[in-house]
C-alpha cells in the first residue's frame, strides 16, 4: 500500500460494503491504515472476516445483504453498537453480468438493480440517519463508467450504475446544508473478481472485442488505486466536494 496519509482518517467511524474482496477490501484496508475504525460488511461473512482479521483491532466483520432493508438495519445497528455513530459510509457492494438484453431474465435484472442501486440507497439512508444525529459525515458511492456511458450486453448494470450517479447528486443536494457530503467514484475496469465474472459471462456468439467501449490502452486499474481516490474524497481535504462524480477509468469517458 503506497502513499498512505498517516492519521488522515483518525476518529473516522466507517462502514464499507463489499469489503470481502476487490475494491471494498482495498478501501477498508486503506481507511484503517489512515486511522479509521472500519466495519467490514459483506454478504459473505467469511470474506469480510478475512479482511477484518488482516486489518486487526481497528476492523470488525459484519454480514449483510444490502438489498434487504431488514438486513441493512440489523447490520448498521451492530456497526453502531461497536463504532458509535457512523460518520463515513462507502458503498462498494456490487454485482453484474453480461447478457443479450432481449434474453435477460427479469429476476436477473431485478437482482442487479436490487444490489447495486437499492443497496446503495439503503446503506446511504441508514448512514444519513446516524450522521444527522452525530453532526455530519461523508458518503462515497461507487458507480462505474457504465453509469456514464452505454455499453453492450449491460442494460441492467448500466441502469443500476446510472441510478447510483443521480442518487448521489440527489442526496448531495438534499443534505448539503446538514453537514453531509455525498460524492461518487466511477471506476472503469478494475482487476477484481467482478471484472473476472463479466469476462466469464459474455453472451454466446460474442467476444471480448465487442466490449471495446469498456477497454482502454491503460488496461485495468488496481483496487488500491481506486481506494486511494475514495480515501481522499472521504477526507477533510475534500471538504468542498459534494455531488461530484469522479471518473477513474483510464480515459474511457473522455
Amino acid at each position: 500500500m503506497t502513499n498512505v496519509v498517516a492519521n488522515r482518517h483518525a476518529g473516522r467511524l466507517a462502514i464499507v460494503t463489499g469489503a470481502g474482496s476487490g475494491l471494498g477490501k482495498a478501501t477498508a484496508e486503506r481507511l484503517a491504515a489512515e486511522g479509521a475504525r472500519v466495519a467490514c460488511v459483506d454478504i459473505a461473512l467469511a470474506s469480510a472476516t478475512s479482511t477484518a482479521d488482516g486489518i486487526g483491532d481497528a476492523a470488525k466483520a459484519l454480514q449483510c445483504d444490502v438489498s434487504d432493508p431488514a438486513s441493512v438495519t440489523a447490520c448498521v445497528e451492530h456497526a453502531v453498537a461497536w463504532l458509535g455513530n457512523i460518520n463515513l459510509a462507502v458503498t462498494c457492494a456490487g454485482i453484474g453480468t453480461l447478457a443479450h438484453s432481449h434474453e435477460l431474465e427479469f429476476a436477473e435484472w431485478k437482482r442487479i438493480l436490487d444490489v447495486n442501486l437499492t443497496g446503495t440507497f439503503l446503506i446511504a439512508q441508514a448512514a444519513v440517519k446516524q450522521m444527522l444525529v452525530g453532526g455530519g459525515g461523508r458518503i462515497v458511492t461507487i458507480a462505474s463508467n457504465a453509469g456514464l456511458m452505454g455499453q453492450p450486453f449491460s442494460a441492467a448494470y448500466c441502469a443500476s450504475k446510472g441510478g447510483v450517479v443521480n442518487l448521489t447528486r440527489a442526496l448531495a443536494d438534499e443534505y448539503i446544508k446538514r453537514g453531509i457530503t455525498v460524492n461518487c467514484v466511477a471506476p472503469g475496469g478494475i482487476d477484481t473478481p467482478l471484472q473476472g465474472a463479466f469476462a466469464q459471462s459474455l453472451p454466446e456468439g460474442t467476444s471480448w472485442k465487442d466490449m471495446r467501449k469498456s477497454m482502454t490502452p491503460l488496461g485495468n486499474s488496481q483496487p488500491e488505486e481506486v481506494a486511494s481516490v475514495v480515501a481522499f474524497i472521504a477526507s477533510d481535504e475534500a471538504r468542498y466536494m459534494t455531488g461530484s462524480i469522479v471518473s477513474i477509468d483510464g480515459g474511457l469517458t473522455l
